[in-house]
């Protein structure tokens, strides 16, 4: 695994401003960090360059899109093999809905986190989609009742 690059205080400057606000000006964004635009466009470039922008995306609201239920599901799988873990992974890539899916350590192999529409969408797309997923043995659903926080921002 590569090393990660020492970011200087422009850099991270740079970075606090984009991951809050990705869609303001390049001239704006050189205002904000004292640069010139392009030594701006330049520092983003190479950020960009680097890897650590992956990507700039617009976060739409989910309550404007009706997608106000928020699941969390632990998933349990029958077998602990890489094979196994690699047919969950691509299958549960096409779950609809599914934002984030996460192999982590403990009672569960994977926490999925899913938004849709209302508990009725929740159970067709539980007993069609992820019930299905391979190698499931057991399924918990947490129902998120309110969300505290939820960032993309990073600490830099």
């Amino acid at each position: 695994m590569p090393e990660a690059r020492k970011l200087d205080k422009i850099d991270r400057n740079i970075l606090r401003h984009l991951q809050a606000d990705a869609g303001i000006t390049n001239a704006e964004l050189a205002g904000r960090v004292n640069l010139s635009p392009t030594a701006a466009m330049r520092r983003v470039d190479k950020l960009k360059q680097d890897g650590i922008i992956r990507k700039v995306v617009a976060l739409a609201d989910p309550a404007k899109l009706d997608l106000t239920t928020l699941v969390i599901v632990g998933v349990v799988l029958d077998r602990s093999t890489p094979a196994s873990f690699a047919e969950f992974e691509e299958a549960a890539r096409k779950v609809p809905g599914c934002l984030e899916c996460h192999l982590v350590a403990g009672e569960f192999d994977y926490f999925l986190i899913v938004r849709t529409r209302d508990l009725e969408r929740f159970n067709k797309l539980h007993a069609d989609e992820i019930l299905t997923l391979p190698g499931v043995r057991q399924i918990r659903t947490f129902f998120v009742v309110k969300q505290i926080l939820s960032t993309t921002e990073l600490p830099v």
